[in-house]
This record gives structure tokens, sequence and C-alpha cells, in this order.
């Protein structure tokens, strides 16, 4: 796989609320905050859909937002690449209470959002795209898997994607099975070319299991467990502008390698 660009980068986690944030945390030049970020506004979405919308949508659009807001890219322009492990946990667990109780009623919007690719639906809404959309899973490798995808449209369509990776926690009693301990969400929008403050230039390859990274560190620990945090070491290479290859968990004895260069914003 040849190169592709990364144009703008949205963040949203704890101590995380933002890529410029993020940045400065991941360089170690300041300590993630531990107050509770506020519910994500969703404030793209016209009103209706905004009520409907669940929280794992409110977090997937708001760090979706923030990477179109600094792309050289209108949010139509863009086709889109969705990739979560867990989906809609809250929806789902509440799904499973109606369906064990003697009316077994479920709510019709409950219903909609359960299904794995209800965010790309509010996406389109909310910035009004007919753009091709992809949604997938892929477990704990749920980020990469998204990456080799959107990276591939990059390189075969020759246009800009935005891929955004998302998880929030299960509660209770399907936290056990799946432990998600906190939620967290990515957007990167990616370029066949370069432009003005493009990020970096990344070389996407696969290769065998080999090194893993060092853990992130002790403020940001409890974000190992969510699949889409996959990405902080990504985020940390170009953060600290370091060109060394970044190896992503992906299929069992395999990894992806991201190697980045061509730094264009020092700032």
């Amino acid at each position: 796989m040849t190169q592709v660009h990364i144009d703008a980068i949205g963040v949203i986690g704890p101590g995380l609320p933002n890529w410029h944030t993020a940045r400065e945390v991941l360089r170690g030049k300041r300590r993630p905050e531990p107050r509770p970020l506020p519910r994500p506004d969703a404030s793209m979405l016209p009103p209706n859909e905004r009520r409907r919308a669940a929280a794992i949508v409110r977090w997937a659009l708001a760090a979706a937002q923030e990477a179109i807001g600094a792309s050289h890219y209108r949010a139509g322009e863009l086709a889109t690449v969705f990739a979560a492990s867990c989906s809609d946990g809250e929806t789902l667990h509440h799904l499973c209470e109606a369906l064990a109780s003697p009316q077994r009623e479920v709510s019709p919007t409950r219903f909609h959002n359960s299904v794995h690719n209800a965010v790309a639906g509010y996406w389109s809404i909310a910035a009004a795209s007919q753009r091709p959309s992809s949604s997938l899973c892929g477990f704990d490798a749920s980020f990469a898997a998204g990456l080799i995808e959107a990276a591939s449209q990059v390189l075969s369509d020759r246009v800009a994607v935005l891929l955004v990776s998302y998880d929030l926690p299960y509660p209770p009693p399907l936290y056990a099975v799946r432990p998600v301990a906190e939620p967290f969400a990515v957007a990167l929008v990616l370029a066949p070319e370069t432009h003005p403050g493009t990020l970096a230039c990344c070389r996407i390859t696969m290769g065998p299991e080999a090194i893993t990274h060092a853990p992130l560190p002790a403020e940001l620990q409890a974000l190992a467990s969510n699949p889409a945090a996959q990405s902080l070491p990504l985020l940390e290479s170009i953060a600290r502008e370091r060109g060394d290859p970044v190896r992503l968990p992906y299929l069992p004895g395999c990894q992806v390698i991201v190697e980045c260069s061509e730094w264009r914003q020092s700032a």
C-alpha cells in the first residue's frame, strides 16, 4: 500500500477533549485533566435527529465535526468509514430489558439506534451527504480495520475519506463480558494529496506480529480497554512528529504498520 495524507484529526475522550489538548498531552507538555467531559451536543444534527441520537452518535459526530472543521474539505464532500467494536451498548441493553419484560415492547427509536450503521445514518443527515459510506467492526482491531478500509478508498478512488472510530462502555451486566472502561472517539481525514497544514504523510503496510508499544501514560491507562483508543500510538507519533513505525493490532499474527513522515505542522 502506498502513501496517504492525514489532513486533520478530531479526538474526544477523558482528559482529551479535542485534538489540540490531546496533542499537548501526547507530547508530554501537559497532563490530562480528569474531570468528566460534558455530553457532546451533536450540533451538526437537526433538532429532531438530535433528540433521537444515542450517546455513541454524539461522541462519533463530535470527533468527526472537529476533524472536518480543521480540514480542507466540507462534510458533504467526503466518503466515510465508521468503525466500532461495540456499537451502541446502551441501546442494546435497553432492548434486552424490553425483550425480557412481560410486555416485550421495543421502542422504535431504540430499535433504529441499535443497528451498526446508525452513526452513518445520522452523519448522512447532519452532513447532507450522499457520498459512499461503510460501517464495519473488527472487535479489538476495529480502528486498524477502519484505517485499512479508508486508506484503500483514498488510494483506489483518489478521494478524501473521513474515518471515525468510536466505542463507549457497555452498561452492566453486558460490561462483565465486554469491559470497555472509558469512552473514546477519534476521526481522521485522509486525503490523496497534501494541503498547507496537512499533518503528516503515512505509509501503511502489513507485517507479522512483532513488537508492542510502550504503555500509555498512567493518566490514560483507563483507555487501554477501548478499541478506538488503539489509535493513540499513531496519534502520539503524529503529535511528536516521530517517524518510528507504529504497529496496530489486527489479525492474529498480523499487525498494521504505519510510518509517518513529511511533518507539516510543528506548532
